[in-house]
């Protein structure tokens, strides 16, 4: 019996980019402002309520520009109701002080890591006393954590940092299961499970089926009452022999499964209650 909070509805977020593919290996990943604003768009008709943000440069290639992050957030906040969840993970080459910066975009949410992972054959170097800045610098900004979790050993270090740090920005935890990274924990029935029995009581979770494990953890995480994350950054193939078309096809796909499961995708407004999310103050004229 799990200790996390389950909910009748279902928080589908959309990872459409990533800092892993290649434009010229996946030339229909969105990786321009316009491209990225157009898949949040689709993405938010079909049932998601929140997006995973990595930005690319001119090149095409993953950055952590403070100016285009902003300009991200804006574009995003103009033109979608989605929660905007900035990630501070880059690609595993990233220094810490620029993925400290990433929160001086004041997103609605950003991604804290619990812990050091082999990712395929890099290494993805998320320090204690990282973490730890991580979290405070969050709280500092009210900008809602979604805590990372790779391995089932980070479960215990998320009640370490809760325990020794305070609770985060809105008061709720919410975390998500990433299964399925070459180094990290297998994406299967098995897992979940193991992991409902460490996550802290009254959190939400949200789960990762990365390449092939996406179905098997889409179908075992409804079932344990968690919510959803899908998307190109963590998978370009739909089917065997078939590649995804768009973001969307995916999000679409998670949606009809949350509505099999009888918990549809949850309302922007019901995500933001949920998750803490501060209001967004807008300056007009």
């Amino acid at each position: 019996m799990t200790a996390a909070t389950t909910s009748p509805g279902t928080l589908i977020t959309v990872a459409p980019t990533g800092a892993e593919h290649a434009k010229v290996d996946v030339p229909n990943l969105p990786v321009t402002l316009t491209e990225l604003v157009s898949t949040a768009q689709d993405c938010e008709r079909v049932g998601a309520t929140m997006i995973h943000v990595h930005v690319r440069d001119a090149d095409a290639k993953p950055s952590l520009d403070l100016g285009l992050l902003k300009e991200t957030v804006a574009a995003l906040r103009e033109n979608t109701s989605l929660v905007v969840q900035l990630s501070t993970g880059g690609a595993v080459t990233d220094p810490e002080a620029d993925r400290l910066r990433v929160l001086e975009a004041m997103p609605d949410s950003a991604s804290c890591t619990m812990g050091t992972v082999n990712f395929g054959d890099d290494v993805f170097l998320n320090r204690w006393e990282f973490i730890v800045e991580l979290h405070k610098r969050m709280i500092e900004r009210e900008i809602v954590p979604e805590y990372e979790i790779f391995d089932l050993g980070q479960l215990t270090s998320l009640r370490r940092l809760l325990d020794n740090y305070g609770a985060p920005a809105g008061g709720h935890v919410h975390l998500d299961l990433v299964m399925g990274v070459p180094g990290g924990m297998p994406g299967n029935v098995e897992t979940v499970s193991a992991a409902l029995r460490d996550i802290p009581e009254g959190a939400s979770f949200c789960a990762t089926g990365v390449g092939r494990a996406g179905l098997p953890v889409m179908f075992a995480t409804l079932a344990a009452g968690g919510h959803l994350r899908v998307g190109m950054e963590d998978t370009t193939s739909y089917a065997r022999g078939e590649r995804v078309r768009d973001n969307a096809q995916l999000v679409a796909r998670a949606a009809g499964l949350a509505r099999i499961a009888q918990r549809p995708p949850l309302a922007g407004e019901r995500v933001r209650q949920l998750l803490g999310v501060r209001p967004v103050v807008r300056h007009d004229g």
